[in-house]
């Protein structure tokens, strides 16, 4: 993808600051609505939000969604029911299709959808950002990458409620997002020293863990992964808590700097 303009970079962190300060201001009960018309307006207003450019782009999906499938096979079956939250372009659903049972593409907006048709197998789902539109224990597997920052900090935990209620018994949650230690990560990163764009909140992997088991989760662990490669197996979350801990108490752009390889770190939560 082309780079863009600093005029560009400058109206894309206008635009969504503007838009997730509609977010901030508004009640939990004005926020069901309002999820969908601020992405769905973002994808309107930002043509060349790298998000709208990948979607049109057949081999950046490709390569996007097979780092992505790489990282959940190890999960995947012929029986798995999966579900993808925050899916987007629907690019890495469609990918999964191929081997699992079920899958459920679930997002707020279609707004970056190219595909005219999916596979037998693949839903897609339309929800309020806060109750997953599927039965209960209904699910194997729930994945989200770039998800849970998006959201008002309460909203997170009724978002994982939901989840925690949509899992089978042994079911997981691959939870994939920017870590606060280094951030912030989206646009207003090249404007402001805290995420006043779309990224309501930033955690850390032992803050998200909280948020897991406040929601039932039996337990908490990471992977390390690059480009979807498994570096490690499944570890406890005490291990990278004490990282961050340690890496926390550096001064503030050392902190920053160092705590990118954090990137690595996937958190896995099970019931």
């Amino acid at each position: 993808m082309a780079p863009r303009t600093p005029a560009q970079v400058r109206e894309h962190y206008e635009i969504e600051k503007e838009l997730a300060d509609r977010l901030r201001a508004a009640t939990k009960a004005e926020r069901r609505g309002l999820y969908s018309v601020v992405y769905s307006e973002r994808a309107e207003r930002i043509p060349h939000h790298p998000l709208v450019i990948r979607a049109k782009n057949i081999n950046a999906q490709a390569l996007d969604s097979s780092r992505q499938l790489r990282l959940l096979k190890p999960f995947l079956s012929p029986t798995t029911v999966f579900l993808e939250l925050g899916s987007g372009d629907c690019a890495l659903s469609i990918r999964a299709a191929e081997y699992v049972k079920q899958v459920y593409a679930v997002d707020v907006t279609a707004g970056l959808i190219q595909e005219e048709h999916f596979p037998a197998n693949v839903k897609l789902c339309l929800f309020d950002g806060f109750e997953l539109p599927v039965g209960s224990s209904e699910v194997d597997l729930i994945y989200s990458r770039d998800v849970v920052e998006h959201l008002h900090p309460e909203d997170l935990k009724d978002q994982m409620s939901s989840a925690y209620q949509a899992l089978r018994r042994g079911g997981r949650y691959v939870c994939v997002t920017p870590n606060r230690l280094s951030g912030p990560w989206d646009v207003s990163r090249q404007f402001d020293p805290v995420p006043t764009a779309f990224h309501l909140k930033e955690y850390t992997s032992y803050e998200l863990a909280k948020v897991f088991r406040t929601a039932g989760f039996s337990s908490v662990h990471f992977v390390l992964s690059y480009h979807g490669y498994h570096l490690t197996p499944m570890m406890p979350i005490g291990m990278i808590a004490f990282v961050e801990r340690c890496l926390e108490r550096l001064p503030g752009r050392i902190t920053r700097s160092a705590a990118n390889v954090l990137t690595a770190v996937k958190v896995i939560a099970t019931k």
